[in-house]
């Protein structure tokens, strides 16, 4: 990196996989990874005080541009000094640009190579965004890092709309990064290109050649999966577009949080992960466990005095039991969806402790073996 107020530096690396341990020092601390990132999408993780997620290992959380951008509005959170002020969290903190919820918005927008226009999903209001626009939003929210505007696509699509795709995403991240020249933000560049193999290899060598002319990105972040696509054939895509990634900066896989999924990524060089997954999940009632998936509502928890996973140390698996949480979620209780996500969000985090000590050990191999193996018992 170029940026002396980023550093990205790789500590261990396993010996039979692309496996890492990294650290990335940021204004607000660094970041130890591989790391899972809460979504706290509109400025909270929902249900959770910060100090809640401090202790249970979260190292940055992640915002989402579009959603505060209409609501409070990101002049706001500037004048509160913001989103770290505003939220009351002083980790990093990494803004999404708002991309993908823009796109799935496919009734109202309107892209083209100057930007997109959308309508407001609160009152309707048209909006316009460029890539400089979405550069000044993320600079008045203040986090540590933003992500480059980009179009977004879905699957399955039509192999001429993705490609083009990629070559606006690319003109868009030449422009974010001719904007962003704010030296206390990271700025990260987003590969797209579906399941095509020669479209992500194309994306990635359109953000090389603006890396090396216009200005080093901080980061990569890889985008345009989980959106449908079969789980073997985002691996499969994944392995090569990681592979052809710089070695120097971290890279992130953007909106994936299945954890087999995490821990196949990581043996293949991955970073960075985030997803609603662990706290949407939990809001439904069910909670990650060594055993796999448990959904709560079901009878068989109605007198389990064992608490959700006996393998956990998480305050809510020290505290309650499965039949008393089951009993908070049939009376659909708060407090059921804030014990669940903090189970939930323990399990991720505590999941990526275990990766990053493996790949210090040289035995992440033989740990994504043994997670293999016992996947039979699982269903994720």
């Amino acid at each position: 990196m170029d940026n002396p107020r980023f550093t990205f530096t790789i500590e261990a690396q396993d010996t039979s996989s692309r496996a890492r341990k990294a650290r990335l020092l940021t204004p607000h601390g660094s970041i130890e990874t591989p790391v899972f990132m809460p979504v706290g999408t509109k400025g909270t993780v929902k249900g959770l005080l910060p100090e809640q997620l401090t202790s249970l290992g979260a190292q940055i959380i992640l915002a989402n541009t579009y959603h505060l951008s209409l609501r409070p509005g990101s002049e706001l959170i500037a004048d509160y000094g913001g989103l770290h002020s505003f939220m009351n969290w002083q980790r990093p903190i990494l803004t999404d640009s708002g991309g993908f919820q823009i796109f799935s918005l496919a009734d109202t927008l309107k892209v083209s190579d100057d930007g997109v226009s959308f309508a407001s999903i609160l009152d309707g209001s048209r909006h316009h965004w460029t890539p400089e626009d979405n550069m000044r939003i993320q600079g008045q929210l203040g986090s540590d890092i933003i992500m480059q505007l980009d179009q977004c696509t879905s699957y399955p699509c039509d192999k001429t709309v993705v490609s083009e795709a990629v070559r606006r995403s690319a003109a868009w991240a030449s422009r974010c990064r001719i904007a962003q020249k704010d030296p206390s933000k990271a700025l990260f560049a987003i590969v797209q290109g579906g399941v095509f193999a020669d479209l992500r290899l194309e994306s990635i060598e359109r953000l090389l050649e603006i890396d090396a002319q216009v200005g080093c990105f901080e980061g990569f972040g890889i985008g345009g999966y989980s959106v449908g696509e079969p789980h073997d054939m985002l691996l499969e895509s994944l392995s090569y577009v990681a592979r052809e990634l710089p070695q120097d900066r971290p890279r992130y896989l953007m909106g994936v949080g299945n954890p087999t999924t995490l821990l196949r990524s990581i043996a293949l060089g991955v970073d960075m992960f985030d997803c609603v997954l662990p706290t949407r999940t939990a809001r439904m009632g069910t909670a990650f466990s060594s055993e796999g998936k448990l959904n709560l509502r079901n009878a068989r928890f109605t007198r389990d005095s064992s608490p959700l996973d006996p393998q956990c140390t998480c305050p809510t698996c020290s505290g309650y039991t499965r039949a008393y949480i089951r009993h908070l979620v049939l009376s659909k209780e708060i407090l059921a969806s804030v014990l669940l996500s903090i189970h939930n969000l323990h399990y991720l985090t505590d999941l990526m402790t275990q990766a990053r000590e493996a790949i210090v050990a040289g035995a992440y191999t033989s740990f994504l073996g043994k997670w293999e193996e016992s996947r039979a018992s699982r269903d994720f």
